[in-house]
């Protein structure tokens, strides 16, 4: 087939399937993680800077760098095999080689990553893991006495992983060297597929374990400014049908809680989405390893939900404790619109009526300036007509007081006629 007929995307997509494949490892053999993060905004970092840090590492070892623009590098770095993948918010660095020092988890083995090139790291040392892979003694119980050496027995972790190819221990906690240990004894026969991708878990489980944790502050902080809130919102709302308070006072006051509230959400959405697509990461991984129990000790699942779990549930609770907040200050200010909207109403109605009242004044006033308007028309108007027609009642013998008696009411009649006239005009128009 024409490659041409290919979506543009299409291989590079295909390729991304088999972009970072997991190690391969035998026994004995060891390896060292670390993890790096910016402190703030890692999602929108500057990547320049990872692949910077990339390449100091790969300079000091006389390893060909990459070109730019990549997310993951694999090479060798001395006698050690480097994997390097860019994440949306950290980089991660995976270097392991075969053999083991005699020194158990000895801090040589993580010279490869040297302390000032990780004082140089984007952000900071997010995960650092020290991984120490030998072969399982014929009789599992013989580990017992490396295991009450390495580990601290109270957090000690120790399980069957992989239908029982392989024991996993460590403790969770950090050595003097700021490494989290981990043992793995691989049972003879366990391939170096299997083996590498054992090792490839506990380094992504503990690093999402870290990342999803990061929320646990933010919850913490956004637990302690919902207190304040709290109560000023369950005032509000309970002073919503006190007649004495204003509903503009209340508003004001609602909408600064709104805001705060708004503001929160924004800040802290991405942290909690992240701890959630995190938290269901750690528990793929957690699964994937199909642990079993190991002479009755305890197993990884176990561990996360004593220690783990807590911290996922204060911060889910301060996520679902913020969202309906905003709902009651949503919800708020939905009654307190509807009780001004009634209040309005009402003021309306009593506007209306005043109207209505004035209206009726006006036309009574009308009527009596009408009336008074006949009167004042009418008295000029006797008057014109009786200069007219006095010369003619004195021929005949009529007195000026009969003649004005006798214009008067016609006068009167003929003025109201004109006036309700242009009344009756002016009101068709």
């Amino acid at each position: 087939m024409d490659p041409m007929f290919d979506h543009p995307q299409r291989y590079a997509l295909v390729n991304e399937l088999h972009a970072r494949p997991y190690p391969k490892l035998g026994v004995p053999s060891h390896a060292v993680y670390v993890a790096f993060k910016e402190p703030r905004d890692a999602a929108n970092r500057d990547r320049a800077k990872d692949q910077a840090h990339l390449v100091d590492l790969l300079n000091r070892s006389g390893t060909t760098p990459p070109h730019t623009g990549i997310t993951h590098f694999a090479g060798k770095i001395g006698r050690h095999e480097l994997k390097w993948e860019s994440h949306t918010e950290f980089t991660t660095y995976l270097a392991f080689a075969p053999g083991i020092s005699s020194r158990p988890f000895d801090p040589a083995e993580t010279e490869i990553f040297p302390p000032d090139w990780i004082a140089a790291g984007p952000g900071g040392r997010l995960a650092a893991v020290q991984i120490r892979i030998e072969q399982l003694p014929d009789d599992p119980n013989d580990i017992d006495p490396l295991l009450a050496q390495w580990f601290v027995a109270e957090s000690l972790v120790c399980t069957w992983v992989l239908d029982g190819s392989a024991v996993v221990a460590g403790d969770f906690r950090l050595d003097p060297n700021g490494q989290m240990r981990f043992a793995i004894f691989v049972r003879p026969g366990t391939g170096p597929g299997r083996i590498g991708r054992t090792v490839q878990r506990i380094c992504e489980l503990e690093t999402y374990r870290a990342m999803s944790m990061l929320g646990l502050t933010r919850g913490r902080d956004l637990s302690r400014h919902l207190n304040a809130l709290d109560p000023r919102l369950t005032e509000l709302v309970e002073g919503m049908g006190d007649d004495a308070r204003s509903a503009e006072a209340t508003l004001h006051g609602l909408l600064e809680i709104s805001a705060e509230l708004e503001s929160l959400a924004v800040q802290h959405s991405f942290r909690f989405s992240a701890t959630g697509a995190y938290e269901a990461i750690v528990r793929e991984r957690v699964e994937s390893l199909r642990e079993s129990r190991f002479e009755g000790r305890q197993k990884l699942s176990e561990f996360m939900a004593r220690r783990y779990d807590p911290a996922v549930r204060t911060v889910k609770s301060a996520e679902t404790r913020l969202r309906q907040m905003v709902t009651r200050a949503a919800r708020a200010g939905e009654l307190l619109r509807t009780r001004v909207d009634v209040e309005r109403s009402a003021q309306n109605q009593k506007l209306l009526e005043s109207m209505d009242r004035r209206s009726d004044l006006q036309l009574k006033l009308q009527h009596t300036v009408e009336g008074l308007s006949v009167v004042a028309i009418s008295y000029y108007a006797v008057s014109l007509a009786g200069y007219l027609a006095y010369p003619l009642a004195k021929q005949i013998g009529i007195s000026k007081e009969l003649m004005v008696a006798g214009l008067t009411p016609l006068v009167i009649l003929a003025v109201w006629l004109m006036i309700r006239r242009i009344h009756n005009s002016v009101g068709e128009h």
